[in-house]
C-alpha cells in the first residue's frame, strides 16, 4: 500500500449508535481514508443475508464530533454492495465490529453478521476483519478505558498489517476476539474456531391470550482447550482466528467422499429412470 492512501469501509451489525463502530472508526480514521456505512438499527445474527424484498436506502447522520456516518435500512452484507456503489468500486480493505459480544465457535460465526460482512467482501475479494469483544452490554466498553484503547491500539496494529501483506493464503477473512478486559499482560493467540459454544434450547411459552410462542436461547457448553472460545472465556486472552470461506470438505478427502455417496446417486438415478417408464 506504499504511496497511495487506503480506502477502509467502517462497518458492524449492532447499528450505527453502537460504541463499537466508533471504536473501530477511531481506531483506523488516521490510516486512510474511512468510509463509514453501517445497518441503521442492530441486524445480529444476519449472517450472509442480503435484502431482496425491498428497496434500499442511505441516509447521512453527523455522529462524534461531526464525523459523516451513513446508515442504510439493509444488513451488515448489503453494506457492503452499498458501499462499493456510492463510496468507491476498489476498496482495500473491510473491517467490521467492534461487535458487542464475541462471535466465537462455528456456530456462532454462521449466523454473525459482523463476521458476515466481512465475509461478503471476501467473496468479492477485498479483504475482511471481523472485531468482536465479549461484553454483554455496550456500557462495559465504553466505561473501561483502558480496554478500549487497548482494544484500538490492537485494531490499528492489525489493519496496518493487513494492508501491508494481506489475508495470508489458505484463509479469506480474520475474526479477532477480545476478552472482557484488555491490558498490558493481555496474551495474544492464533485460535481455531470451536465446533460449538452454545447447547441451542428453546422456551414454551404463552401470551395472555393463551397464545404459545418460542423463544430461543442457549446455555454454554464446556470450551475445546486451544478453541477461540477457551481462548477468549477461559484464558481471557485476544483469540485471533483465521476462516477459509471454502465449504468444500478437503481435497486429502474428496475422492473417498465421492465413492461413499456413489450408491445414494445410483439409487436417485434409477428413481428418476423408474419415474420416466410410469
Amino acid at each position: 500500500m506504499a504511496g497511495s492512501t487506503p480506502k477502509i469501509l467502517v462497518t458492524n451489525d449492532d447499528g450505527v449508535y453502537s460504541p463499537g463502530l466508533r471504536l473501530l472508526y477511531e481506531a483506523v480514521k488516521d490510516i486512510g481514508k474511512a468510509y463509514v456505512l453501517a445497518p441503521e438499527t442492530p441486524k445480529s445474527a444476519s449472517g450472509l443475508g442480503i435484502t431482496l424484498h425491498k428497496p434500499l436506502r442511505i441516509t447521512r447522520v453527523r455522529l462524534w464530533s461531526d464525523v459523516d456516518v451513513y446508515m442504510t435500512n439493509g444488513t451488515p452484507s448489503d453494506v457492503i454492495y452499498l458501499a462499493i456503489e456510492e463510496f468507491s468500486p476498489h476498496l482495500d480493505i473491510v473491517v467490521s465490529g467492534v461487535n458487542i459480544g464475541d462471535n466465537t465457535s462455528i456456530q456462532v460465526i454462521l449466523s454473525s453478521g459482523t463476521i458476515g460482512a466481512a465475509a461478503q467482501a471476501a467473496l468479492l475479494g477485498i479483504p475482511g476483519l471481523a472485531f468482536s469483544a465479549n461484553v454483554d452490554e455496550a456500557s462495559q466498553l465504553e466505561e473501561d478505558r483502558e480496554t478500549w484503547e487497548n482494544i484500538k491500539k490492537i485494531i490499528r496494529r492489525i489493519v496496518l498489517w493487513v494492508l501491508d501483506n494481506g489475508i495470508p493464503e489458505g484463509a479469506d477473512i480474520i475474526s479477532v476476539n477480545f476478552p472482557r478486559r484488555v491490558t498490558r499482560e493481555t496474551r495474544v493467540k492464533i485460535a481455531p474456531a470451536a465446533r460449538i459454544k452454545f447447547l441451542q434450547k428453546v422456551s414454551v411459552l404463552y401470551d395472555p391470550r393463551g397464545r404459545k410462542y418460542y423463544w430461543l436461547y442457549g446455555t454454554l457448553v464446556e470450551p475445546e482447550p486451544g478453541s477461540d472460545v477457551y481462548v477468549v472465556h477461559v484464558e481471557n486472552a485476544i483469540a485471533v482466528t483465521p476462516l477459509s470461506l471454502n465449504m468444500n470438505p478437503p481435497r486429502s478427502s474428496w475422492s473417498t467422499m465421492v465413492e461413499k455417496l456413489k450408491p445414494m446417486v445410483s439409487l436417485v438415478e434409477a428413481e428418476l429412470a423408474g419415474a420416466s417408464k410410469s
